[in-house]
Formats: structure tokens, C-alpha cells, sequence
């Protein structure tokens, strides 16, 4: 689609070109490696992809004719720059009540599943987690689950700064379990070639991953991405796009 085509796209779904926008033309985003949302790697010594989540924000980027540089820093680095720094976009960001005061929410990427999971040997009975509210569960410093953990009565809740960090906590027994989404989690144990040895739960708890911005964006702005977004659910762009990682 060339530039003449791509505006007059734009006009027709009322989406600004990013000359119009407020904010947004000046952006960048700041992302964490999280397969298979951004960065993925389909099995161990596979070739990378750019993540799910990763081609849904710059196909959704394109259509608003926006060029945002992304930055890849550890998760909690990633927040910070959101919360602190103008102009800055995060994600996948799960929209939790205690957050929804602290940044304009730009677009709804993916529906989240979170869910346990244990060495197959060790004492987290995945039978019965709600049983074991005392097991010390490890997660991303800096994420959502946190409060989550909370919700459901854990609160010994152990911080790592990456998600192979995480994987070596369980396997020390420094941690008993760990909470995280639920492809985040296979995409983690495919990549090590550990299925066999971990047990995972149903899904405990539900949410939705956004693209979201520090508050100096304004609704301007929020609108331009969620029309974007709504054009690309409706043309099934995003549907093709999560397909490619086995996701929907």
C-alpha cells in the first residue's frame, strides 16, 4: 500500500496520519523478551521471530504511519521508563485495576491466561494449589502477577529479573513454583526441551494485555491506536498474525 493509498485508508476508518497525532508522533516503546509475545524462539537453537505481540504493535504502527524506535530492557526497567519518562510506550502490560490510574491505555493486544507451574517432583500439588498458599511462587520483578498472588492469598512471592531466572529458581528449590502466563510458560519449557518435567495448572486467573503509554498521551492519541486496532480485528490482520505462533 503506498502513501496516497494508505491515507486515504486512514480517512476512511477516521485515523489520523501521525502529523495529527499528539503524542504518539513522538513516541518510542520499551518491551522486555518475553516468547512467544516478543522475540520468539519456536523451539531450542530455532531461528528468532520477532513475537506475536511484536508484529501485532508494528503492523498496528504502520497503519497509523508511525515508526516508533523499541527498546528491549528487563521487565521492571521497562516499566519504570513507562511510568517516568514522556512520550514512552509499553507492552504486552496487563490492565489491572491498582494500574489503571498510571498510564493512557492505547490498545488491547491479546487476551492473557495465567497459570502455575512446578517441577513434576517437587511439593506444589497442582491438584490443589489453593492448598499451598504458603509456597514461595516465583515471578517477573516488576509484573502484574504480584498482585494477582495477592488476590488469591499468596504472599510469599519470590522477585527474579528474567524469566530464565525464574526456570533456575525452580530448579534450585529457591522457589516451589512460579505464576506466569500461560504461553509464555510453554514457550519457556519448548525452548528448553523440559515439558516432561514440569506440571502446569488450569488457568486461575484471566486478563488482557495492552499496548499502554505513559500519561502524557492524551485520548487523541488513545483513539488513533484503538481504531487501528478495531480496523485490524475487523479485517482479521490481527487474527492471521497470532495464528502464525499457534495463538488466538
Amino acid at each position: 500500500m503506498n502513501r496516497r493509498q494508505l491515507l486515504a485508508f486512514a480517512a476512511a476508518l477516521g485515523i489520523a496520519p501521525y502529523s495529527q497525532a499528539g503524542v504518539a508522533a513522538r513516541m518510542r516503546i520499551v518491551t522486555a523478551h518475553l516468547p512467544p509475545f516478543v522475540l520468539d524462539v519456536r523451539e531450542k537453537g530455532g531461528t528468532g521471530k520477532p513475537g506475536a505481540l511484536m508484529e501485532l504493535v508494528n503492523e498496528l504502527c504502520k497503519r497509523v504511519q508511525l515508526s516508533p524506535k523499541t527498546e528491549f530492557v528487563p521487565w521492571r526497567r521497562a516499566i519504570f521508563l513507562a511510568t517516568s519518562m514522556p512520550a514512552t510506550a509499553i507492552f504486552p502490560l496487563t490492565r489491572l485495576p491498582a494500574r489503571e490510574a498510571q498510564f493512557r491505555w492505547l490498545a488491547p493486544l491479546f487476551d492473557e491466561h495465567y497459570i502455575f507451574l512446578a517441577p513434576r517432583k517437587g511439593r506444589f500439588d497442582m491438584r490443589h494449589p489453593e492448598q499451598l498458599k504458603a509456597s514461595r511462587i516465583a515471578i517477573l520483578r516488576g509484573a502484574g502477577q504480584a498482585a494477582m498472588l495477592h488476590e488469591l492469598g499468596y504472599r510469599n512471592v519470590v522477585e527474579s529479573a528474567s524469566i530464565d531466572e525464574v526456570h533456575r529458581f525452580l530448579l534450585a528449590g529457591i522457589a516451589d513454583a512460579s505464576f506466569g502466563e500461560r504461553n509464555i510458560v510453554r514457550a519457556s519449557l519448548r525452548m528448553r526441551g523440559e515439558q516432561q518435567d514440569f506440571d502446569v495448572s488450569e488457568p486461575v486467573r484471566s486478563t488482557t494485555a495492552w499496548l499502554a503509554g505513559s500519561l502524557d498521551f492524551g485520548e487523541d492519541d488513545a483513539e488513533l491506536f484503538q481504531r487501528a486496532m478495531a480496523a485490524m480485528q475487523a479485517d482479521g490482520s490481527s487474527r492471521r498474525i497470532l495464528a502464525q505462533y499457534g495463538l488466538d
